[in-house]
C-alpha cells in the first residue's frame, strides 16, 4: 500500500467471536467510515452497528461480495468468516462450502482488485495425532482429524499459491484457542475455556465437554487481535511465511484454568462430561514454539494466565451486573 494512500478495511465475519472486537479496533485505529463490517448475520454488536457501516454478505456469493468491494472501494479485506471446529463436525458439508468457497471468493476478488492485503486467520487446527504436541514447530506435519482441521491446511496452501501465482500478499496467523469476555463462543472446540468463566459468574458451577487433564494452547483476545493487526503492519520483506505463522501465548490444562478460577471464587466448581471435542482436542498441540513470529515480526504476548482470568471475571461481572461472590 503507498504511503497516504487510505486502508479500505472490509472484515468478513464481523459478528463472530474475533470480527466483532478487531472491527472496533480497526475503526479506532484506520477511522470509522474505512472499515466495513460484513456478516450473514443479522445480530449485530451495537458498538459495531453504531460505530460503522455494516453490510449483510454471504461470501460464497461472489457477486454480491465483488460488488461490496467496488462500491465501497476495498483494497484490504480481513477474512474472518468460517465454520469453526465443532459446528464443523456436526456439518462437514457447510463446513467446506463456507471455508473454501468463501476463502477462494475473497482471493480471487484481492487479486482482481490488485489489492493492498488479504489477511486470513488460520488455526492450531490445522496440526493433528501425528504432530509433535509440544513445543510444535512452525513447519511441520500437517494432517488434521477434523473437517475445520482440514478446511484450514487446503486455505494455508491455497494461500501460499494467490501469493506465489499472483504476488497477492497474503498473511496469517495460527490462531491457538482464543478467549473473551465480550462475545459468546462460536462453536468451536475450544469454547470451554469461555463457557466456563460465563457459568462461574452466573451459576457458579461448570460442567466441562473435556478431560480436566486437556492441556491446549490458548490466548486472551487482546493479545489476538494486537498479533493479527501487527503482522498487517509488519515489513513485508521481513517475512519468511506468507502465512500462517505459529502464535502462542499460554498453556492449560482445564483442571489448572479451574484452580485459577476458584482462588478468586472459591465456591466454584466443575465437573466433566467429555463429548465428541474430546478426540478433536487430543489431536492438538499442547504448547506451541512461535519463534519465527517473534524473530520476524516481533510478536510478544502481554497477558498470562493469571492476569487473563482477573480481567475476564472483572469484565463479565460488570455485563452480568455486580453479583456476589459465589461460594
Amino acid at each position: 500500500m503507498a504511503d497516504g494512500e487510505t486502508r479500505r478495511i472490509l472484515v468478513t465475519g464481523a459478528v463472530g467471536q474475533i470480527g466483532s472486537e478487531l472491527t472496533l479496533l480497526l475503526r479506532e485505529r484506520y477511522g470509522n467510515e474505512n472499515v466495513l463490517a460484513a456478516d450473514l448475520r443479522h445480530d449485530i454488536p451495537a458498538e459495531v452497528a453504531a460505530s460503522g457501516p455494516f453490510e449483510s454478505i454471504d461470501v460464497t456469493n461472489i457477486r454480491k461480495l465483488r460488488d461490496l468491494c467496488i462500491r465501497y472501494e476495498i483494497n484490504t479485506i480481513y477474512h474472518l468468516a468460517a465454520i469453526l471446529s465443532g459446528s464443523g463436525e456436526r456439518n462437514p458439508d457447510l463446513a467446506w462450502h463456507v471455508n473454501m468457497e468463501g476463502l477462494k471468493n475473497v482471493l480471487d476478488i484481492a487479486n482482481e482488485r490488485k489489492m493492498a492485503r488479504v489477511m486470513v486467520p488460520s488455526s492450531i487446527a490445522v496440526f493433528g495425532p501425528s504432530t509433535p504436541r509440544d513445543q510444535t514447530p512452525q513447519e511441520t506435519q500437517l494432517r488434521p482429524t477434523s473437517i475445520y482441521g482440514v478446511t484450514k491446511v487446503a486455505g494455508e496452501l491455497l494461500c501460499d499459491y494467490y501469493y506465489r501465482k499472483f504476488d497477492l500478499d497474503v498473511r496469517g496467523v495460527r490462531y491457538p484457542g482464543l478467549i473473551s469476555w465480550k462475545t459468546q463462543p462460536g462453536g468451536g472446540t475450544t469454547d470451554y475455556a469461555v463457557e466456563i468463566f460465563h457459568e462461574a459468574i452466573n451459576t457458579g458451577r461448570y460442567t466441562c465437554f473435556v478431560k480436566p487433564e486437556t492441556t491446549l494452547p490458548m490466548m486472551y483476545m487482546p493479545d489476538a487481535l494486537r498479533g493479527l493487526v501487527t503482522l498487517a503492519e509488519a515489513d513485508g520483506s521481513r517475512l519468511r511465511y506468507r502465512n500462517a505463522y505459529n502464535l502462542a501465548s499460554f498453556s492449560f490444562s482445564v483442571q489448572e484454568l479451574a484452580a485459577v478460577i476458584k482462588k478468586h471464587m472459591p465456591g466454584f466448581e466443575i465437573s466433566y462430561e467429555p463429548d465428541y471435542r474430546q478426540a478433536i482436542a487430543d489431536g492438538w498441540p499442547k504448547t506451541i514454539d512461535d519463534s519465527a513470529a517473534q524473530q520476524d515480526w516481533g510478536w510478544k504476548p502481554e497477558f498470562d494466565l493469571e492476569a487473563m482470568v482477573v480481567d475476564m471475571l472483572e469484565n463479565l461481572r460488570q455485563v452480568y451486573g455486580e453479583k456476589e461472590t459465589v461460594e
